[in-house]
């Protein structure tokens, strides 16, 4: 048995192989078992990516449900981003589709001349959804875009002075009402703490990255991430309680246990790390009898989340054991 399944309480495989989802059976034997299940773009023209395509409006963006844009902010690029996420980590879209090219080029309308994603928080600087963004962008093939690069730049030269990132107005004291959200964008007071929630999503692009994940500012990122996990992230508001480090969503939205290892373990983060060990023994502790995981979930925008959520808690493994 290979050295990262013996790490588990049990075989999480059977359940994987067995799920009647296509894309999850795909890839598990791509990523978990070695194996050469065909070219990805068997998924493309899968019904559930079929039907998700077909909601495509033709400048390339997703339509927000039930809700139009108010206040400047931007939620039909939220929800671009949402599908965006779904196409490219659940059925392995890429540029050359021309959907995704579409849509990449949607959320790059978006981005400023300093280099952020700007809409979602009006017109504040979004540095946790900049690196989101910014993450499905370079999975999509888009690494060696010079817009790509003026991203990850910007998110450089945002970082507060202990080299996390926090959202820069809520380190002066502001929130994100109506008020703020119309106002002129508010830059950081770069002498208070990070926030896990900002750094854990920023990371996710710079762990995406073949140049940006070696970056020295993002290590020390990862090690002060990691130094957070199952903390209260105490200095801002929404999402700052320690419960939401094990709630969890697939595609990755906010920061939570799984996407925090799952970008540790791209950037060099090893099992020996106590931090990181802490967080996979929790996963042991938390697999069922039959191999599976039944965790608390949120808003995601796919079916069968909990098995997906299962297979990226593999990969995981698999990535520090090997």
């Amino acid at each position: 048995m290979e050295e990262w399944k013996t790490q588990l309480t049990r075989d999480p495989l059977p359940p994987l192989l067995s799920s009647g989802n296509p894309a999850i059976v795909y890839f598990a034997r791509r990523d978990l078992l070695g194996e050469k299940p065909g070219p990805v773009g068997l998924l493309w023209s899968l019904p559930a990516a079929r039907s998700l395509l077909k909601k495509q409006r033709p400048d390339g963006s997703w339509k927000y449900p039930g809700k139009a844009a108010c206040d400047g902010q931007d939620y039909d690029q939220l929800e671009t981003f949402r599908s965006l996420g779904i196409l490219v980590e659940n059925f392995g879209l890429e540029r050359r589709e021309p959907a995704i090219s579409k849509a990449v080029d949607l959320l790059f309308s978006r981005q400023t001349e300093e280099g952020d994603f700007r809409g979602i928080y009006g017109r504040q600087y979004t540095p946790n959804y900049t690196g989101a963004i910014l993450e499905l962008v370079v999975k999509s093939g888009y690494s060696n875009d010079r817009r790509v690069d003026l991203a990850f730049r910007w998110l450089l030269s945002i970082r507060q002075d202990g080299g996390g990132w926090a959202i820069p107005c809520l380190t002066t004291g502001e929130g994100l009402d109506r008020r703020i959200m119309k106002g002129p964008p508010i830059g950081p007071d770069r002498t208070r703490p990070f926030s896990h929630l900002a750094t854990g999503m920023v990371l996710r692009a710079f762990a995406a990255h073949p140049e940006y994940n070696e970056a020295e500012e993002a290590s020390r990122a990862g090690s002060l991430l990691a130094s957070r996990l199952f903390k209260r992230d105490a200095r801002y508001i929404g999402r700052h309680t320690p419960e939401y480090w094990t709630k969890f969503s697939f595609p990755f939205w906010f920061t939570d246990l799984l996407s925090a290892l799952d970008s540790l373990s791209k950037m060099g983060f090893g099992p020996e790390d106590p931090a990181c060990a802490a967080g996979l023994e929790w996963f042991r502790r938390e697999q069922g009898p039959d191999g599976s995981w039944k965790l608390r979930l949120l808003r995601t925008g796919g079916g069968d989340v909990d098995q997906w959520v299962a297979l990226a808690i593999c990969r995981v493994f698999k990535r520090f054991y090997g």
